[in-house]
C-alpha cells in the first residue's frame, strides 16, 4: 500500500515537472511558427483546434454526460484568453518579463476570491498582495519613464493573461460539479473561439502553414493535449502547497531557454522584482489547496 502511494506521488511530481517544462519552453515553437509566416494567433488557434479535436474521442466517455452551461462557457472564454495571451506575450515579448508579470497571478487570485467568492483577505493574503506589487515595481521601474507600468503591448498581454489566469482558477474552484475533462475541452475551445475573433485584428494577411508548418502545428496540439493531462493527474495527486513550488521550474526553464534559444537576458534589477514576485507566488501556496493551471 505504501509502494503504491509512493509510485503515485512520485508519477505526480514526474506528470507535474514534465508540465511546468513544457510550459517554459511552449513559446519558441509558437515563433518557429511565426518564423514561417503564420502569426501567433493564427498558430495558438489552430493548435489548440488540433488538441480540441484529438480530445474529442479520447475523452468521449468522461464527456458522454456533459451539457453546455453558463459556467463552462464562461470558463472557456476566460481561460481562452489566457492562453492566448500567454502565447501572443511570449512570442512579441522578452520571455521571462513576459513571465514574471503573468506570475502576479496570485495577487489577482486574493482580490477575485474576494470578490467573487467572498473569501475575507487574511493578513498571507495581504502579503501576497504586498510582496507581488513590490516585485512588481521593483522589476518595472524606470525613472525616467515615470510610472512602473508594463514596457510594452507585449507585457500588458502577460499582465492580462496572469490576471485572466487567476480569473478562471477562481471559476473553477467555484464550479465544482463540472469534471476536469469537461473543463479541459472547454478551455480548448475558448482558445479558439477568442483566436477566431481576434485573427481579423491581425495587421498583415493571414498565412496558413507550409506542409512543415502543419506538421510542428500537429506535433504543438499534441503536446497541448498531453500536457493538460499531466497536469491534470499531478494536480490531482499532489498538495496545491508543493505543485505551485515545483509550477515555477517553469520560470527556470523558461530562463535558461530564453538565454540559449534567444538570447535574451535579464537585469540585476530584473532579477530581484523576479525573485520578489517568485516568492509571493510561494506563500500563495499556503492560501489555497485546489487552485488549477486552466491548460
Amino acid at each position: 500500500m505504501r509502494e503504491s502511494h509512493f509510485a503515485k506521488h512520485s508519477v505526480a511530481l514526474v506528470s507535474l515537472l514534465a508540465g511546468a517544462t513544457i510550459w517554459g519552453l511552449i513559446w519558441y515553437p509558437y515563433r518557429v511558427l511565426e518564423g514561417m509566416g503564420v502569426s501567433a494567433a493564427l498558430g495558438a488557434t489552430l493548435t489548440y483546434f488540433v488538441a480540441w479535436l484529438i480530445g474529442l474521442p479520447l475523452l468521449r466517455g468522461p464527456l458522454a454526460g456533459v451539457r453546455p452551461n453558463r459556467m463552462l462557457l464562461l470558463i472557456a472564454l476566460v481561460a481562452g484568453g489566457c492562453n492566448l495571451g500567454y502565447v501572443l506575450a511570449t512570442v512579441h515579448g522578452e520571455v521571462m518579463r513576459v513571465l514574471l508579470l503573468f506570475y502576479l497571478a496570485p495577487l489577482w487570485t486574493v482580490l477575485l476570491a474576494r470578490l467573487l467568492l467572498n473569501e475575507k483577505v487574511s493578513l498571507a493574503g495581504t502579503a501576497v498582495i504586498a510582496l507581488s506589487l513590490a516585485g512588481a515595481v521593483v522589476m518595472l521601474w524606470q525613472p525616467r519613464l515615470g510610472l512602473p507600468l508594463p514596457g510594452s503591448g507585449a507585457e500588458w498581454l502577460g499582465l492580462v493573461a496572469g490576471f485572466l489566469f487567476a480569473f478562471a482558477n477562481v471559476l473553477i474552484r467555484k464550479a465544482r460539479d463540472l469534471t476536469i475533462e469537461a473543463k479541459s475541452m472547454a478551455v480548448f475551445a475558448g482558445v479558439v473561439a477568442v483566436g477566431l475573433c481576434a485573427l481579423p485584428l491581425e495587421p498583415a494577411p493571414l498565412a496558413l502553414p507550409t506542409a512543415t508548418g502543419w506538421l510542428l502545428v500537429g506535433v504543438i496540439g499534441l503536446v497541448l493535449l498531453a500536457t493538460n493531462l499531466f497536469v491534470q493527474y499531478g494536480l490531482t495527486h499532489t498538495t496545491a502547497n508543493r505543485a505551485i513550488v515545483i509550477f515555477l521550474f517553469e520560470l527556470v526553464v523558461a530562463a535558461f531557454a530564453s538565454w540559449l534559444l534567444a538570447g535574451e537576458a535579464m537585469t540585476a534589477k530584473e532579477w530581484i522584482g523576479g525573485a520578489m514576485i517568485v516568492a509571493a507566488s510561494l506563500f500563495s501556496g499556503k492560501l489555497e489547496e485546489g487552485d488549477c493551471r486552466p491548460a
